[in-house]
């Protein structure tokens, strides 16, 4: 229930890959600060974060992404073998679904929207039914990395390659404020970022433990393969990037949120998981910074 205080949020999260941990420190602040989160609308990262909110299950999300390593993220990718992308990501889904359970988005208590491309039509697919982890699986899709998830006949990819910040599906939302999470914001090498080494330490709870365990069992001969395929990728990934970028201003200029929150493109790089922790910190930093003088 909404106390008289509180302000009503559309929150609108983008994509940007590991940048998108920022999420959760944006989210801890609006919580902190009387903001009520009524609806999501998000993109790749963006759907994963929101989705896993929206489940109720942010906490132990956070949990377990503060407790993963570079080796663990590689034994987390799923080879596919095949020409339309490196990484299936069934892995990578099933692990999330074993975390915050088999979802459908019409259940959940907060409005939910993922945002995914379908590329041969040239056109963006809203996803507000059926499936969370379908949804969030086609949103992620990030062109030559994972491959096309396969949809109600159609292969969808990364929301992010049509709209890096998709504010439209909350238009007809009736809350107070609209309030966008960009990734893609200028490069910043002062925000390069607060990752010094007295930063937050790794959380050595029983349940990260269990989540250690638990990724255990994924570990295969899949590491030494995928680290020869990293460079190329990485540099396929900084052009997505930089593509983002310049369609995430143009998608703002038109359709401006009430209230931004920017975080440097180059804050981390796409799959640097292991720098969860200071993420999300560089998150609820930038929501002070920015969202902080809200009437």
């Amino acid at each position: 229930m909404t106390t008289k205080n509180e302000k009503t949020v559309s929150l609108v999260l983008g994509s940007g890959g590991a940048r998108g941990l920022a999420h959760i420190g944006v989210i801890h602040w609006l919580e902190e600060n009387g903001f009520k989160i009524e609806s999501i609308s998000g993109c790749s990262m963006g759907a994963l974060i929101g989705g896993v909110y929206a489940a109720g299950k942010l906490d132990d999300f956070e949990s377990w992404v503060q407790a993963i390593t570079k080796v663990d993220i590689v034994t987390l990718l799923d080879l596919s073998w095949k020409k339309s992308g490196l990484v299936k990501g069934d892995k990578i889904i099933n692990t999330l679904t074993e975390l915050v359970g088999d979802v459908v988005i019409e259940d959940l208590p907060v409005k939910y929207t993922a945002v995914a491309a379908d590329i041969v039509n040239e056109k963006e697919v809203w996803m507000n039914s059926g499936s969370l982890f379908d949804a969030i699986r086609a949103s992620i899709s990030l062109p030559l990395f994972f491959t096309p998830f396969r949809y109600k006949g159609i292969d969808l990819i990364d929301g992010g390659v049509l709209n890096p910040v998709p504010i439209a599906p909350t238009f007809s939302d009736a809350t107070d404020l609209t309030i966008a999470v960009n990734l893609g914001g200028k490069v910043d090498n002062k925000e390069k970022i607060i990752i010094d080494n007295n930063l937050i330490s790794k959380n050595e709870s029983p349940f990260t433990k269990k989540v250690t365990e638990f990724i255990e069992n994924f570990k295969n001969s899949t590491v030494s393969h995928v680290t020869e395929e990293w460079d190329a990728y990485d540099i396929a990934t900084q052009a997505f990037d930089a593509m983002q970028s310049t369609i995430a201003r143009q998608k703002l200029a038109a359709y401006p949120a009430d209230y931004f929150v920017e975080i440097a493109r180059n804050a981390c790089g796409t799959l640097e998981f292991d720098l969860a922790s200071e993420m999300i910190e560089l998150g609820y930093i930038k929501a002070q910074e920015q969202l902080g003088k809200i009437p």
